[in-house]
């Protein structure tokens, strides 16, 4: 999918300067009987396995917004259960020079229906693994995982010192 349309006209108005973006991440999850699953994509980018993630458009609720992205990315319905994770990311530069920060908000997802599939050209692949097979991913994506799966203890929130 290509960048929103409220991004590109931000940008021609700021230009590259550093945007602050909210973001959504699925970790979706199933249980077979292999046991739990969770649903991944290749990015089409950068070739790296991640959960599926994507920015909220304006207006539109962050469980909304992560149950939209699954589908439009992997072809799969979901239901945003529970909020897992509150957390700004570094910031990002892309080639062109557009620089931004993003709030990213951790749901965990029950798998509904679909097949995995990449659906909009953002991924080249969408599939399930077990746990014990996950993929090599970096860290930061693991560690949504992590969360999630810890259940029940609730939300996480990070703490730290904020700039001025």
């Amino acid at each position: 999918m290509p960048t929103p349309e409220f991004i590109t006209a931000l940008r021609r108005k700021i230009g590259h300067d550093e945007l602050w973006l909210s973001g959504v991440t699925a970790v979706v999850t199933r249980r077979g009987a292999r046991g739990t699953e969770i649903l991944l994509v290749r990015r089409a980018d950068t070739g790296q396995w991640t959960n599926v993630s994507g920015i909220i458009d304006p207006g539109e609720q962050p469980a909304d917004a992560v149950e939209r992205e699954v589908l439009e990315e992997a072809g799969t319905v979901v239901v945003a259960e529970r909020l897992a994770w509150v957390h700004s990311l570094p910031p990002t530069q892309w080639p062109n020079g557009d620089k931004a920060r993003f709030l990213d908000l951790v749901f965990a997802c029950r798998y509904v229906s679909g097949e995995a599939a990449p659906e909009d050209g953002e991924n080249t692949e969408a599939r399930w693994f077990l746990l014990r097979n996950m993929p090599s991913m970096s860290v930061s994506q693991l560690e949504r995982v992590d969360v999630v799966l810890e259940g029940d203890a609730g939300a996480r929130f990070e703490r730290g010192a904020t700039s001025s």
